[in-house]
């Protein structure tokens, strides 16, 4: 990790702990228009993507087909239920604060959902305007697309960047860009076999904690 030059990290489940949140959201979303039964498990199986892809990938495992004119109340839903109890990742903000090198956001969520979850959680502060988000590119992930946009505008060659995911979408969007993926399972939506399935997609290392990953990276990316 010496020559590390830019740690990209993923928002959902990775700088907050929004997952539960977004799935309440979308369920009850799709419930209020008249489609139930899109409960957490269906939502699991969607981690990591966009919203357009999420849809998309709820209508292929219930039928639901959601109406285009209401895409907007799903981030009503989820802004409303972010604001009232999204929390940062336990021990975040400290190993934000250690670390020395340069960071950025890559997320498949929208600019305005991304800069609204950090500014409820406080970590608006850490990263600036350094934030990418998958509409800004033509594809999300898995495909690398939003990460290679990211060291492109952040000045740094994709083979010295570091990026710390919670899906195996990103893991796999990470590899494809020829970036070392950090696997992050300390969210509260984490699973026994979660680890092992970021391994198995292409991390180096799947963590659980903020100070492992600060383990994992070294001293010189770590303020003492």
């Amino acid at each position: 990790m010496t020559d590390t030059g830019l740690i990209i990290f993923d928002c959902d489940g990775v700088l907050v702990d929004s997952e539960p949140l977004a799935a309440k959201a979308y369920e009850r979303v799709y419930e209020k228009h008249g489609m139930p039964g899109v409960h957490d498990g269906i939502i699991a199986q969607c981690i990591g993507m966009k919203q357009a892809d999420i849809i998309a990938k709820i209508r292929d495992l219930t039928g639901h087909q959601f109406p285009h004119h209401a895409h907007d109340d799903i981030w009503a839903e989820t802004k409303a239920l972010f604001s009232e109890a999204l929390l940062p990742t336990r021990e975040l903000a400290s190993f934000l604060e250690r670390l020395t090198l340069p960071r950025c956001v890559a997320s498949s969520s929208s600019i305005e959902r991304i800069r609204h979850s950090l500014a409820v959680t406080g970590l608006d502060r850490f990263f600036g305007e350094a934030i990418f988000s998958s509409s800004m590119v033509k594809r999300g992930k898995p495909a690398p697309d939003i990460f290679l946009y990211a060291a492109e505008r952040m000045g740094v060659e994709p083979s010295r960047c570091v990026v710390i995911e919670d899906s195996h979408f990103g893991v796999e969007g990470a590899v494809a860009a020829g970036m070392t993926a950090i696997g992050y399972t300390g969210g509260s939506h984490s699973y026994p076999e979660h680890a092992q399935r970021l391994v198995s997609h292409g991390a180096a290392i799947a963590c659980a904690t903020w100070q492992e990953i600060g383990e994992h990276l070294g001293g010189i990316v770590m303020a003492a």
